[in-house]
Parts: structure tokens; C-alpha cells; sequence
């Protein structure tokens, strides 16, 4: 039997689909609309960088622009319908998956431990019990609270002191629930005072071959098609043999296909599919022409390997890159405009000028940034102001580059 195909075009439009990227950006972005956004998508990354906006209001605002960073806030700190915990990074989670994260607190719990003794300061270990009591007597606090006779370093999470480095174990293996940030900082409670019972008690817990199929099932239900190690990556929870496993399981009961995949240069790639997807009308229904800003750290940017098969985009943070060694800037932001990701823009909002600088655009190699492009970049630009806290923009002088080659 032939492997069903499917075409670069078809693979695009089903990917941004899933991603919440292929309607025109409106409707509601608070409460209910929000949370339904946050499931949609599965997580939102948190991050602290704000040269324009943090990563997770500019996720959350490519979508839906009536969006606003306390509507975040209020859904996590006061309705409680989100955690927070790790995937590949921090993310805020919906609350109803708490229970899926069990066998990721108690990976956590063996992992961490002995990672920990050894590549951070010795100690922590000690310090369980008195950061409980303290937390127990005083309410929830955050790492400056704890350990203040403790030795500190220069800072960094290398030089995490024994108290702080036993409040991130606590929380990421259970103990401790985050229950909302103060500017950035994390405040940690008793999971037991702050989380129904009816989340946390061990009957509710699944094992770990049904948490393996939740995560390969909910993975695929939002990248549309994917590898084993893709699903693997999605939560983070699982490793790719558990993901393989899981596949072959499928497909020998007919739930699931290979399909191989087109990538932007013509090569393919085999992947996993439902094979209802193969009739989704996403595949036939072009995306909005809408040109949108992206964070960095956009869900559909996530896995590089995967943004550069699909749409040929070459892509990595350079803020860790020494200055004379970057290609494009500290933190540049990809375009993304019907299918394609179309250049990158480097910017920053002067709050003290109330100002949005525009310091560098970079076309893509065979894109053409005519008027039509321009003014739709223009018009993105201006809506972001409101997200950015400044009211105006300025283009600085040379502002338009060439499309550099990618040498990552």
C-alpha cells in the first residue's frame, strides 16, 4: 500500500491550524476566551525579557490582539485556572491538566535530586523541612523570604542559594504549588492549601502508560502531524522510545498513519497522522493575510528543526551569542504572513521615550517586500504599541537590510 503525501502547502495550513495562526486575529481575550486559548494551544511559555512585550502576552496577543496582560494574571493568580510547571520551559498550564503532570513531578522528584547535589550549592537537601515551616506559618513567599543568613553567589540559577534551590524542588515535584509572580519573581504554597483534593489525591492520578497516551494524544491533537520524538517533545514528559511505543500501539489498531510529509525544500519527511486529518478542511482553506509579529518562543516556532522543514525559516535566539558574532540582533522578532514566515524584525519599546524603535528588518531570501508588504508591517507595528506601553514608532535610519544568508 502506498504511504499517503502531504504537500508542503497542505502541511502549512493544517500546522498553522492547529496553532491558532490561520484565522484573522480578533474576538474576546479574557476569562473563558482566554482559557480556551491557553487549551487550544496546550501551554504558553513564560518569559521575563521585555524589550517589546514577554513572550507570553505577545503569544497570547498575535491571536486574539484584544488581549491584555491582567486578564492573564487574573485567570492564574485569582480564578486559579492555570498552574504553573514545566514543559520545556515554564508555562502556565489549565488547571484541569494537574493531574497529567504527576508523572513529570515525580521524574522530577528522582531526577533533579541528584542533578542538583551535584551541579548546584551543596545543602538544599537540609533546607525541605524549615522552607514548609516557614511557608506554613507565614503564608506563600518568594525566594527572598527564605534562607537570608544563606551565602549567595553572583547571581544566576548556578548561584541559587540552598532555600531557593529547595523551593524549586518542592514545587517542581509536588510539594509546592506556584500560585503567581510578583514583577517576575515566583510565590510558592502549600500545594495541599492552595489545590482541591480532588486534583492531588493518588486515586486521581493517572500511571504512567495512560499519562504516556495523553501525551501523545493531546500532542498530536496540536501539531496536526508529527514524528515520535516530536510528540516526545511537546510536554517534555516523556522520551521518544515511550512516544514510539505509544505510535506503533496506534497505528496496529488502525488509529493511526504514516504519512510523508513535504518540507519547504521538497524533501519529505515520514510522520504520524490521524487519518481523519487527511480530510480536514484546514488543508484546503488558506490561511488570513494578516501579517503578524511573533514572539520568539511561539508555539510554532518552538521545535526550530520542525519551523525550518516546514517554511525554510532558520531561526535561534542570539542573546547568548556575543555581540560581533550575531547575525540579525539580541532578540528578533519572526513575520509571519499568510503560510509563510516572510522576514524578522529587530525593535524595542523605549518606555521613557514612548517610543516603539524599529531598528532592522530582514526580508527573507526570495521574499519581496513591496508597498502592500510594508504598509501591512506599518499597521502591525502601530497595533502593538498598545501591548508594547508606548505610543509611538519610529523607524531608525537603514532600517531595511538585505536578506542575509543563514550561517547559524
Amino acid at each position: 500500500m502506498t504511504r499517503p503525501r502531504l504537500d508542503n502547502i497542505s502541511a502549512r495550513r493544517l500546522f498553522m491550524d492547529r496553532h491558532l495562526l490561520a484565522d484573522t486575529p480578533k474576538g474576546p481575550a479574557s476569562g473563558t476566551a482566554l482559557l480556551d486559548m491557553i487549551e487550544a494551544l496546550g501551554f504558553v511559555q513564560l518569559d521575563s525579557i521585555n524589550t517589546v512585550a514577554r513572550a507570553h502576552d505577545l503569544i497570547l496577543w498575535s491571536r486574539k490582539p484584544r488581549y491584555r496582560p491582567h486578564d492573564l494574571k487574573r485567570l492564574y493568580e485569582k480564578d486559579k485556572a492555570l498552574f504553573e510547571h514545566w514543559t520545556h520551559d515554564a508555562a502556565v498550564i489549565p488547571m484541569e491538566y494537574y493531574r497529567w503532570w504527576h508523572l513529570r513531578r515525580t521524574r522530577d522528584a528522582q531526577r533533579l535530586r541528584g542533578r542538583w547535589s551535584k551541579d548546584r550549592r551543596e545543602g538544599f537537601e537540609a533546607q525541605f523541612q524549615s522552607v514548609l515551616n516557614h511557608i506554613r506559618d507565614h503564608g506563600a513567599c518568594c525566594s527572598s523570604d527564605v534562607g537570608k543568613d544563606e551565602k549567595r553567589g553572583s547571581g544566576g540559577w548556578w548561584d541559587w542559594h540552598p532555600s531557593k534551590t529547595a523551593l524549586e524542588y518542592l514545587w517542581r515535584s509536588g510539594a509546592l504549588t506556584v500560585v503567581g509572580r510578583d514583577g517576575f519573581k515566583k510565590r510558592y504554597d502549600l500545594t495541599e492549601r492552595v489545590l482541591d483534593e480532588t486534583l492531588t489525591a493518588p486515586a486521581a492520578m493517572p500511571d504512567a502508560e495512560q499519562t504516556i497516551a495523553w501525551c501523545c494524544d493531546q500532542a498530536l491533537s496540536r501539531l496536526g502531524f508529527a514524528t515520535h520524538g516530536e510528540l516526545a517533545a511537546f510536554w517534555a514528559h516523556i522520551s521518544p522510545a515511550e512516544a514510539k511505543t505509544w505510535c506503533l500501539a496506534e497505528c496496529a489498531a488502525g488509529l493511526l498513519i504514516e504519512v510523508d510529509v513535504e518540507g519547504e525544500d521538497g524533501s519529505f519527511k515520514s510522520s504520524y497522522i490521524r487519518p481523519e486529518a487527511l480530510e480536514d478542511p484546514a488543508l484546503e482553506t488558506p490561511p488570513t493575510q494578516r501579517l503578524r509579529i511573533l514572539s520568539p518562543f511561539d508555539p510554532a516556532l518552538r521545535d526550530r528543526k520542525r519551523a525550518e522543514r516546514l517554511f525554510g525559516f532558520t531561526y535561534r535566539v542570539e542573546m547568548f551569542v556575543p555581540e560581533p558574532r550575531r547575525i540579525y540582533g539580541y532578540y528578533v522578532f519572526p513575520i509571519l504572513q499568510g503560510d509563510k514566515l516572510v522576514g524578522r524584525v529587530d525593535m524595542k519599546a523605549f518606555r521613557d521615550q514612548d517610543c516603539l524603535r524599529v531598528r532592522a528588518v530582514w526580508p527573507e531570501p526570495r521574499v519581496r517586500w513591496g508597498t502592500a508588504r510594508q504598509r501591512a508591517f506599518e499597521a502591525e507595528v502601530h497595533r502593538i504599541t498598545r501591548l508594547a506601553g508606548v505610543a509611538n514608532v519610529a523607524f531608525e535610519d537603514g532600517w531595511m537590510r538585505d536578506s542575509a544568508q543563514h550561517q547559524f
